[in-house]
């Protein structure tokens, strides 16, 4: 069986870290996280393993988040630092068992059910 489960902070602070346990996946599966404004399609944030080579992040936040896996803990990391208020978001884990796969959500095909992001000023 295999399954997403994403925890951290509903409401941040300039800098926090979502966790998502994935439970199922080989080691060196895909792994990503992306987000999702209301009224628009998810996009990408960060991914763990690409074809060129990985990790990949989106222009919009490069320099201030980090993707990472701890295998030992089944677990993936998105550390968010210099949060804007324009980072606020439902952010969604997502798996496939492919490697390298594009970072773009249609090569996903395992999601966990997301977590809402809000940043205050």
């Amino acid at each position: 069986q295999v399954q997403l489960q994403e925890s951290g902070p509903g409401l941040v602070q300039p800098s926090q870290t979502l966790s998502c346990i994935v439970s199922g996946f080989r080691l060196d599966a895909s792994i990503a996280w992306f987000r999702q404004f209301p009224g628009q399609d998810r996009e990408a944030v960060a991914c763990v393993s690409t074809m060129d080579g990985g990790p990949h992040y989106a222009e919009s936040v490069k320099g201030r988040f980090t993707i990472s896996r701890d295998h030992a803990q089944n677990t993936v990391y998105l550390q968010m630092n210099g949060l804007k208020l324009e980072d606020t978001a439902k952010y969604y884990c997502a798996a496939d068992q492919l490697l390298l796969r594009p970072c773009e959500p249609q090569y996903y095909d395992t999601w966990g059910q997301g977590i809402q992001v809000t940043v205050s000023s």
